[in-house]
């Protein structure tokens, strides 16, 4: 049976170039170029992380990305990579329209970005960021809540979002602790133009994580997550495990942080790869207790398109059987 997928053009869909406003998380490690191929060819903005790849293995996951996909699809770059600048070069170099990014702020390189016709949407924890992105010329604002996987802020989703679309002039997306059309509901209804997913796309069949890894997701709860590493100034969301009790008990005893920082390292590519997820960074939202069966990246966005479309159908009957139409 065939099912009507309905479409949302929101000012985040038309800035884009995307059927839907859903963007996939830059997820270091993990977001490579056969989960935002998938990710873009179902209708989605694919993100391909740089993390602390080289500009070469950039170079070769765009290159992939290209050969799976005529969509759009774009670049998450952490500020702080010592490779930024080639990064940058890279853009202009490989026509990448979309950036997303973290660790920094973008503002010495949006002007040569913009006259390339590059959009700029940094990631913002917090309201002082958003302002500070935007007045350097960000064209979009994620908000992304401290129920994400991996590095976090202080700051909830249900309380961000809207104090960020107050804040600022452009188009707002939100993210953290959404993975179904119920969030995605929630966040148009904040004045969110639309959603970034991290969680949701770790179990898709095009996503490359090791198989322990997406078993863990598939088997978590509402309370497995945890957070690691606040004494080190990067507090870091992940699946409870031996690593994060080790780095917990570390931080309880008011170890050196260093220390602790050291331990971390290399620890989500472990997990990742090598699928050692006892002594391996597990990163996953709070959500991911809802995330409970593997699909393709054109069946999730399907699903969370009619789900959204779904709520706020019901709801309209619900609001006309009580307040009268």
């Amino acid at each position: 049976m065939n099912i009507t997928i309905p479409q949302i053009h929101t000012k985040i869909t038309e800035l884009l170039g995307i059927k839907y406003p859903i963007i996939q998380g830059g997820m270091a490690w993990i977001a490579d170029a056969p989960l935002a191929s998938a990710v873009s060819n179902a209708g989605g903005l694919g993100v391909i992380a740089c993390g602390a790849l080289k500009p070469d293995e950039i170079r070769a996951q765009i290159k992939a990305c290209k050969e799976k996909t005529d969509k759009p699809f774009g670049l998450n770059i952490m500020l702080m990579s010592r490779y930024v600048d080639d990064i940058m070069q890279l853009v202009l170099d490989e026509n990448i329209k979309v950036i997303t990014t973290g660790a920094g702020n973008p503002g010495k390189y949006i002007e040569r970005l913009k006259e390339h016709g590059v959009k700029v949407v940094p990631v913002a924890g917090s309201v002082a960021i958003a302002q500070r992105v935007c007045r350097v010329g960000a064209d979009a604002v994620i908000a992304e809540g401290m129920e994400s996987g991996g590095h976090l802020g202080e700051i909830s989703t249900m309380a961000l979002v809207p104090q960020v679309i107050d804040a600022v002039d452009v188009p707002v997306i939100a993210a953290g602790g959404i993975a179904d059309g119920r969030g995605m509901a929630a966040a148009f209804m904040l004045g969110a133009e639309g959603i970034q997913m991290g969680t949701r796309f770790l179990t898709a069949n095009e996503c490359t994580v090791s198989r322990e890894y997406k078993n863990e997701i598939l088997s978590a709860k509402d309370s497995s997550t945890t957070v690691t590493g606040r004494s080190t100034g990067h507090p870091i969301r992940v699946i409870k495990n031996k690593l994060s009790r080790k780095l917990q008990q570390m931080e309880k005893r008011g170890e050196d942080p260093e220390e602790i920082a050291k331990l971390g390292v290399g620890a989500l590519k472990n997990a990742v790869q090598n699928g050692d997820v006892d002594f391996g960074s597990v990163m996953s939202g709070q959500i991911a207790g809802i995330v409970n069966r593997e699909q393709s990246c054109q069946e999730i966005i399907d699903d969370i398109m009619k789900d959204c479309a779904d709520v706020f159908n019901n709801r309209n009957v619900l609001m006309r059987e009580s307040f009268g139409k």
